[in-house]
């Protein structure tokens, strides 16, 4: 029996927290893989790790990209790879056609800046709006391919979200 080889891009995820522990989150446009009428379109910050990048450069060049600003520190490194499965009907269509899935390196940021940086209208945009949410709302919030994911990132951040707000 032939093994399949499961194509997964490496990416980055952010979790830029301000100090009373709220996170942001952009909703995302339509386009591939978001539908008209689908209500999970909440998520944060993600992207491609270019070659030649390290995930903490990749971290804060997709920060800039998205949401305008580049306001901030690491706190935490999120220390296993976490990975998502396209569904069926979006593989060949949703990463570029090339990916069945991401495999992501997530950071946890504290946010140094001021709300006014933040800037949706970027050489390519992939938000229509954002905001401040709580870390644990978000497995409700985004698209069911990515919610075991997200999942995860609340239970491992729920242990260093109280210093957060200290």
């Amino acid at each position: 029996m032939e093994k399949k080889i499961i194509k997964l891009r490496d990416c980055v995820g952010i979790i830029l927290a301000r100090k009373d522990g709220k996170i942001w989150t952009g909703k995302r446009k339509l386009g591939i893989g978001v539908r008209i009428g689908e209500k999970n379109l909440w998520q944060m910050p993600q992207g491609g790790i270019d070659e030649g990048e390290t995930p903490e450069e990749a971290a804060f060049r997709e920060l800039k990209e998205e949401t305008g600003s580049d306001s901030a520190i690491i706190i935490l490194e999120i220390k296993e790879w976490l990975e998502y499965y396209l569904p069926k009907g979006l593989i060949g269509k949703a990463l570029g056609g090339k990916y069945e899935g991401q495999r992501q390196k997530w950071f946890l940021m504290f946010f140094t800046g001021d709300d006014g940086e933040f800037n949706l209208n970027t050489h390519k945009p992939e938000f229509e709006e954002w905001a401040w949410r709580d870390l644990e709302s978000m497995p409700e919030l985004v698209v069911d391919f990515k919610k075991d994911v997200y999942q995860e990132i609340v239970k491992k951040l729920s242990p260093v979200k109280e210093k957060l707000n200290t």
